[in-house]
C-alpha cells in the first residue's frame, strides 16, 4: 500500500472511532515530511461549533505544534471530501497538497455532501443564496484600517 492510501486509511479510522463515539463521520491528518503532525475529528457535534471540521481540528492542532499559521511543506488527508470552508483554511495555511477517501457523491445518499455549498459559491454574490453586499464605510474619525494596519506592521519590524 502506498503512503498516500495508508494515511488515507487513518484518518478513515479516526472518522470511524469519531462515528463510534456519537460524532460525525470525519477525521483529518496534517502530514510533514512523511509525518504525522496533528489530526483531527469532526467535533461539530460535541462543541456547537459548526467550523469544528475534522480537517479544520487538525489545521488548529498543527499550528499549535509548529507553533505557526504556515503550513507550507504540509499535506492533508482527510476521510472526506473538505468543504469550501475546509478547502479555504488549507489555502490560507499554506497546504500544498489535499487527498480525501470518499467523495461528495459517496456522502451525498447520507446527507454528508457539500456540493451544493460548492455549486452556490461559484455563482456570482448577486445569485447566491445567502446575501452578501459590499458597503463602503469608512469612519470619518479614524484612520483608513488597512493603511493603518500596514503602518503598525512596519513600525514593528
Amino acid at each position: 500500500m502506498n503512503k498516500e492510501s495508508l494515511f488515507l486509511c487513518e484518518a478513515i479510522e479516526l472518522a470511524y472511532s469519531n462515528s463510534v463515539q456519537g460524532g460525525r463521520p470525519f477525521g483529518a491528518l496534517v502530514v510533514k515530511d512523511g509525518e504525522v503532525i496533528a489530526t483531527g475529528v469532526n467535533e461539530i457535534l460535541s462543541t456547537n461549533d459548526p467550523t469544528a471540521h475534522a480537517e479544520m481540528t487538525a489545521i488548529r492542532h498543527a499550528s499549535r505544534k509548529l507553533q505557526s499559521a504556515s503550513l507550507q511543506g504540509c499535506t492533508v488527508y482527510a476521510s472526506g471530501h473538505p468543504c469550501p470552508m475546509c478547502m479555504a483554511a488549507m489555502r490560507l495555511a499554506g497546504i500544498a497538497e489535499v487527498f480525501y477517501a470518499y467523495s461528495n457523491d459517496d456522502g451525498a445518499p447520507f446527507g454528508l455532501s457539500t456540493a451544493a455549498i460548492y455549486e452556490d459559491l461559484a455563482k456570482p454574490f448577486s445569485e447566491q443564496s445567502m446575501k452578501i453586499r459590499y458597503v463602503p464605510v469608512r469612519p470619518e474619525a479614524r484612520p483608513d484600517l488597512y493603511a493603518d494596519w500596514k503602518r503598525r506592521q512596519e513600525s514593528r519590524a
